[in-house]
């Protein structure tokens, strides 16, 4: 939790309260379900949680914006980014009920309203959305491709609406594929820990 403080010292108390929640509640949900590996359970804040955090460095999401977390798993990038923008609208999805499960319950507990956690293809999904979030899921040209006809056309933020992905490595030919306007921000210009390193947020424009 020291680590979130480290970076993050403006966070309300019900904010701290929630981010502090996590660890008892990953950490009793892995007992039934393996969410997370064991070996990087220990380094929940690290890796799982600030990495998902290294997104706010490059975007901050105005009230009511609705993002979109594909392949959201036990919940990352999706909770932490909803518990720091309270005021904007989650939909995280993913295709394995029991980790669904999880988000869902976890959400319950900490009185995350602004989630909503479905077990769905995102393909399958009819709502639109401002930006679409996702963690070394897939290729990007795979997300972009599933999740394309959902980007809303609306822009109201400075960046204008797309996806960001949490990637790691060298990734010119992945993102080259993809077709579009992308920009790369390494997550080592924002966080010391040398696990951040060879991470990056890409930003991909939703608008060719």
């Amino acid at each position: 939790m020291d680590i979130i403080k480290k970076y993050f010292n403006k966070l309300n108390e019900k904010q701290l309260e929630q981010f502090k929640s996590l660890d008892v509640l990953y950490c009793e949900w892995n007992e039934k379900i393996n969410v997370i590996s064991r070996k990087d359970i220990d380094s929940l804040y690290e890796k799982h949680i600030l990495h998902s955090l290294a997104i706010t460095r490059v975007i901050s999401f105005k009230p009511q914006t609705k993002i979109l977390d594909v392949g959201t798993g036990g919940g990352f990038p999706g909770i932490p980014l909803a518990i720091f923008f309270p005021e904007c609208k989650f939909t995280l999805v993913d295709s394995i009920g029991k980790k669904i499960q999880v988000v869902q319950s976890i959400a319950q507990v900490l009185g995350l309203t602004n989630v909503t956690a479905m077990q769905i293809r995102a393909e399958q999904l009819k709502e639109h959305f401002d930006f679409v979030v996702s963690r070394a899921v897939a290729p990007s040209e795979q997300l972009v491709s599933w999740t394309s006809s959902l980007i809303s056309l609306h822009h109201f933020h400075q960046i204008p609406n797309g996806w960001f992905f949490l990637k790691g490595g060298n990734l010119q030919e992945e993102l080259d594929a993809v077709k579009r306007k992308y920009k790369i921000y390494r997550i080592g210009n924002y966080f010391e820990e040398p696990f951040f390193e060879e991470k990056s947020v890409v930003y991909i424009r939703g608008k060719k």
